[in-house]
């Protein structure tokens, strides 16, 4: 049995993670997804536990798809998961330099190999800083997230969607 490890800040979980994650369940036998505090990152829009519950709200159609939190090293949780390999996703060639020394990195502190998946070109562009920003500014976010992030993201910036006022 293969398992893999997909962590990520996910602040918000938008349609680019959710392809990664849809195409890791398709070819692993159990994905753990992980939404990690990072404290260099600061607080985010949204805490740990609500990131948690959107994540298991998200992939809860993917029967071989589990979700955790974390705020520790990547590899120490892909030990603690008893992860084969780290998954990541890349958008762009920013993205592979980035992931790449990382890659190398936890390799050498701990013997886990990290695959790349690519997502599509149609979700390459989608980030979680700018959904974040457009969707404060009232901004159309619904083709880029899934609806339990549309949800929240409507109840967190009423003020700036018609969807969610009373009236």
């Amino acid at each position: 049995m293969t398992r893999v490890l997909y962590p990520g800040s996910f602040d918000p979980v938008h349609l680019g993670h959710l392809e990664i994650v849809e195409s890791a369940a398709g070819l692993f036998d159990s994905v753990v997804v992980a939404a990690v505090g990072n404290p260099q990152k600061g607080s985010g829009l949204f805490d740990l536990d609500e990131r948690k519950a959107m994540l298991n709200e998200s992939f809860s159609h993917l029967d071989n798809v589990e979700v955790h939190s974390f705020s520790t090293l990547v590899v120490d949780v892909a030990v603690e998961v008893k992860a084969d390999f780290i998954v990541k996703g890349l958008r762009v060639v920013q993205d592979f330099e980035s992931e790449l020394q990382m890659a190398q990195m936890n390799k050498e502190i701990s013997g886990v190999e990290t695959l790349f998946l690519p997502t599509a070109s149609r979700r390459s562009f989608l980030a979680s800083k700018l959904i974040r920003e457009i969707a404060s500014y009232g901004g159309d976010v619904s083709g880029m997230v899934p609806p339990p992030v549309l949800r929240r993201l409507n109840e967190r910036f009423p003020e700036k969607n018609p969807e969610s006022s009373d009236s």
